[in-house]
C-alpha cells in the first residue's frame, strides 16, 4: 500500500475531526498523554464502546495509534504527523491564495499606472 499524499492525508484528517467526539478524545490525549478506551469513556462520560468506534476512525486517519498491551489494557496515544501534514497542505493552498492575490494586486496597479483617473484639483469641488 502507498503511502497517502499531502492532499490524501489532509482529507482523512479533515474527516476524522469533523466529529466533535473524536475532537474531544485527541484533546483528552494530547492533555493528559496515553490512555485506554475505559479511562477515555470515564473522562467523557460516553460509553467504551462508542470510544472505541470513535478511536478506529482516528487510526484510520492516523490521528492515534495504540501501545503494547497492558494485560487487557491497551493505551492509545496520539500521532502528530498527520496533523502537521494537513498544517503543511493548508499553508501551500494559502500561499498559492497569497500568489494569487499579489499577482492581481500587481495587475491592478499596472492598469492603474496606464489608465490615471483625473483628479480634481483640491481647491474645486468633485
Amino acid at each position: 500500500m502507498r503511502p497517502p499524499d499531502a492532499q490524501e492525508q489532509a482529507v482523512a484528517v479533515f474527516a476524522a475531526l469533523t466529529d466533535p467526539t473524536r475532537r474531544a478524545l485527541l484533546d483528552e490525549l494530547a492533555r493528559a498523554g496515553p490512555a485506554t478506551v475505559t479511562d477515555l469513556a470515564r473522562q467523557l462520560l460516553i460509553s467504551r464502546q462508542a470510544v472505541a468506534k470513535h478511536l478506529d476512525r482516528l487510526a484510520e486517519a492516523g490521528l492515534i495509534s495504540s501501545g503494547e498491551p497492558v494485560g487487557r489494557r491497551r493505551p492509545y496515544r496520539l500521532e502528530p504527523a498527520p496533523i502537521r501534514a494537513a498544517q503543511v497542505w493548508l499553508a501551500t493552498l494559502a500561499n498559492r491564495w497569497d500568489d494569487r492575490l499579489t499577482a492581481l494586486e500587481h495587475a491592478l496597479d499596472a492598469t492603474a499606472a496606464r489608465h490615471p483617473t483625473k483628479e480634481p484639483p483640491d481647491d474645486e469641488p468633485a
